[in-house]
């Protein structure tokens, strides 16, 4: 799977769409900033949601429209071996 992921940043940076690329640690080792009624924020050990299912990492790219994205997404899945989600950027 690594071999394909980083074909798949080879791919995308000789295409020029790669705008920023990140894998993260995983969701164990966060932590969660939740403000409290009385103004203070509490810091928890783990992630925000209790789920079975976690980002791994992601790609911000540069694409031309919604199919482009939908194309590169399609290649994600593939090379991740997992479920990827496909959203415009502000």
């Amino acid at each position: 799977m690594d071999r394909d992921i980083d074909a798949l940043n080879d791919e995308m940076k000789a295409a020029g769409i790669r705008v920023f690329v990140g894998g993260l640690h995983p969701a164990s080792s966060a932590k969660s900033l939740r403000r409290q009624p009385d103004g203070k924020v509490l810091i928890t050990d783990g992630p925000y949601l209790k789920t079975a299912e976690h980002v791994g990492g992601f790609w911000v790219l540069e694409a031309a429209n919604l199919e482009e994205a939908l194309a590169w997404g399609r290649k994600a899945a593939v090379a991740c071996r997992a479920s990827v989600e496909v959203r415009p950027f502000h």
